[in-house]
């Protein structure tokens, strides 16, 4: 509780020094804003993964404003050291759009689970909903990630079944997680079992939690699959996928699998990529604005 009510009170304070602008008095107009929240990449051939997702929400809701924050301060802060890249943090946004006058805000997040990152995003959405008056918004919204519930397992396993229905049938597809300690980790466990049930071609491990690769390993042995498409189940195909999944590096899973004796291939492109994802993630846009 004591935390909590910390949090709004260095809301309302870092409201008070945003707001210069804000006008004091009557009842705001009407505005509608949404902002998507993503962890964030510092490569740039892999932000696509990203912008392709905006993209599409600026597409659907070409009359609403859409924003885009990054949820890791690592990464902020290696763009803005590295590239000259000023991100913005989901409070830093919120702030400067209610400081514009918006009233209504939809907030996006591009997270796989509800794991450490979606519970950060969901603390300060909740401290600014808490705000009430003239530093408040009238509605604030959090919309759920890609895999919340059971449901949404069998949805993202329908699209990767979509997505590589052109491989040969012997050739197994494995994919990577990044995995996490928090108690949402058991949606990975969901999401293969969910995929078990497609013709058992395809495996998910993750980098830092379990299912890992040995787990995948395992699993493949059972199989008559000597040939393995990687790829990432993550948003964006950035430096896990192109180093601890693809890269040339001998304990990457490329080479690891290489060195079981399959014959491995990559496919980096990131869920955030794909169409159908595009249109599950504006769906759940629409599931907080409808």
């Amino acid at each position: 509780m004591f935390k909590n009510y910390f949090v709004t009170v260095m809301l309302v304070v870092f409201f008070a020094s945003q707001a210069g602008a804000a006008e004091d008095g009557g009842p705001a107009e009407f505005k509608r804003g949404i902002l998507l929240a993503a962890f964030g990449t510092s490569m740039s051939e892999a932000e696509r993964g990203i912008s392709n997702l905006v993209e599409e929400t600026r597409r659907a809701f070409p009359n609403v404003e859409v924003r885009l924050a990054y949820t890791s301060n690592i990464i902020r802060r290696k763009l803005k050291r590295e590239r000259g890249v000023d991100l913005p943090s989901p409070p830093e946004v919120l702030a400067r759009m209610k400081d514009e006058g918006f009233t209504h805000i939809y907030v996006q997040p591009m997270h796989v689970i509800p794991g450490e990152e979606y519970d950060d995003l969901k603390n300060v959405v909740e401290a600014f909903a808490s705000v009430k008056g003239k530093y408040g918004f009238e509605h604030v919204a959090l919309g759920r990630p890609f895999l919340s519930e059971s449901s949404d397992c069998d949805l993202m396993a329908g699209i990767l079944s979509r997505r590589f229905a052109d491989l040969p049938s012997g050739k197994a597809v494995v994919l990577m997680g990044h995995g996490s300690p928090h108690k949402a980790n058991a949606m990975y466990g969901e999401m293969q079992k969910a995929l078990s049930r497609l013709k058992g071609r395809f495996f998910l491990g993750t980098v830092e939690a379990a299912p890992n690769l040995e787990d995948v390993l395992a699993a493949l042995k059972k199989t008559r699959s000597k040939a393995v498409v990687l790829s990432p189940f993550m948003v964006v195909a950035g430096d896990h996928a192109r180093n601890d999944l693809a890269g040339d590096e001998p304990d990457s899973w490329l080479s690891l699998l290489k060195k079981s004796g399959y014959k491995v291939e990559a496919d980096l492109v990131g869920l955030g990529e794909y169409p159908e994802v595009a249109a599950l993630f504006v769906n759940r846009v629409r599931e907080m604005i409808e």
